[in-house]
């Protein structure tokens, strides 16, 4: 053994020592998140942002989905499918709607609005397009957040890319961004969200990438537990001053 393998593997032995244990300790049992206010399980909705419904991007929320339920927590897939989704097209009817949401009700942003006013939490898979998350994902998450960003304040998300080869991290970024604008605490996992995958399922076959999921998984209900524990508020913020422009 040269000397790069023998940092390495120690390198590898200690991490491994520091953070299996924290995270086998997070959470035992199923009613482990159950929020402690309500007695109501608490619940992620999981948003599949690739036109294929049973792809390399769904594995990866399957994955997660399955380790939510052993942590107690409930979850939902919903699929943006093959149908057109809006761009905001920052008409400001969603302004003068009092709070209803977008004007535009005829696609899929409409139904994960209403599904988000019930969930607790947000994760959201994308494949890699160019390297950047697919545009149907954008288009939705843009509208979500601008017409009705009410509904996602303060609750955790989280944010998860499939590619073939690159552009992973690119993707990551520009979804993190939107969470970070809406106060919304960012669950991280042992390394970044991404599984790699070419064919149909082929993601399965990344074993690293598919205990980064079950790692999200295991933080998401881990944060939710802890938020919701004994009622906690949403914390008082500052009053948000006048946009300051760069160029006036």
């Amino acid at each position: 053994m040269d000397r790069r393998d023998f940092i390495k593997k120690t390198a590898l032995a200690a991490v491994g020592t520091a953070v299996a244990a924290p995270v086998s300790a997070m959470l035992t049992g199923t009613e482990s998140a159950r929020s402690l206010k309500s007695g109501k399980a608490l619940k992620v909705l999981l948003v599949n942002g690739s036109p294929r419904n049973d792809g390399n991007t769904f594995c990866c929320l399957k994955e997660i989905e399955a380790q939510l339920q052993k942590h107690g927590v409930e979850s939902e897939i919903v699929q943006i499918g093959f149908k057109p989704i809006r761009m905001c097209i920052n008409c400001g009817g969603c302004r003068r709607n009092n709070g209803g949401g977008c004007v535009f009700t005829d696609d899929t942003c409409s139904v994960i609005t209403q599904k988000m006013a019930e969930a607790d939490a947000l994760i959201v898979g994308t494949p890699v397009y160019y390297g950047q998350p697919n545009g149907g994902i954008l288009s939705l998450m843009q509208r979500l957040f601008f017409s009705s960003g009410h509904l996602v304040q303060n609750k955790p998300a989280a944010a998860l890319a499939v590619c073939r080869r690159g552009g992973a991290t690119a993707t990551l970024q520009t979804m993190n961004m939107m969470f970070e604008m809406m106060n919304m605490p960012v669950v991280t996992s042992q390394y970044w969200n991404i599984a790699y995958g070419a064919g149909k399922g082929e993601v399965k076959l990344d074993t690293e990438g598919m205990q980064t999921m079950r790692t999200l998984a295991t933080n998401m209900a881990f944060l939710l537990e802890k938020i919701h524990a004994n009622g906690n508020p949403a914390p008082q913020r500052e009053e948000r001053p006048a946009f300051m422009n760069f160029i006036r």
